[in-house]
């Protein structure tokens, strides 16, 4: 064997190998639906989305955003009778599934908000996945007093 056909089936394989990695890649998870409340800076603020997994299983393991000094991930737990917040390690994303990050159940916490959140802003948020690795979304503030991401206008 010549010493171009040696180079020659190497750079194939490397191509091949090369393929078939960013074939098995883990799908990208989309962030949909980002959404807050307007809150006062020095405050504390959340972050509700969904999020959907068109690959393998994944873990949301922490989450950044320039507006608040640290972000956490909540979820509510009932104690006697009571409804708290707790700190969770992880969010579980299912593989071909999707979470949602809601009023009640899983959600972001922007801690000591560095400037405040105002009805009608769109604030950046970096999620962190253990696979994924880093997702963009916008948290689009509603009002303080919001249930939901405001609704899509129709179109006629």
């Amino acid at each position: 064997m010549t010493d171009f056909s040696r180079r020659a089936g190497l750079g194939a394989l490397i191509g091949l190998v090369a393929t078939h990695a960013q074939a098995q890649a883990p799908a990208p998870i989309q962030a949909e639906a980002g959404w807050s409340r307007a809150a006062g800076a020095g405050r504390t603020g959340a972050g509700y989305l969904t999020l959907r997994n068109g690959g393998a299983a994944d873990r949301l393991v922490a989450a950044r955003a320039a507006i608040a000094t640290r972000v956490e991930l909540h979820t509510h737990v009932h104690e006697g009778g009571v409804m708290r917040m707790r700190p969770v390690e992880a969010i579980e994303v299912p593989a071909n599934g999707s979470v949602t990050l809601e009023p009640g159940g899983l959600h972001l916490m922007l801690l000591e908000l560095k400037r405040p959140l105002n009805q009608g802003d769109s604030v950046p948020v970096t999620l962190v996945f253990e696979r994924a690795g880093e997702v963009q979304v916008q948290l689009a503030v509603q009002s303080a007093g919001a249930r939901g991401p405001a609704a899509a206008p129709h179109r006629h």
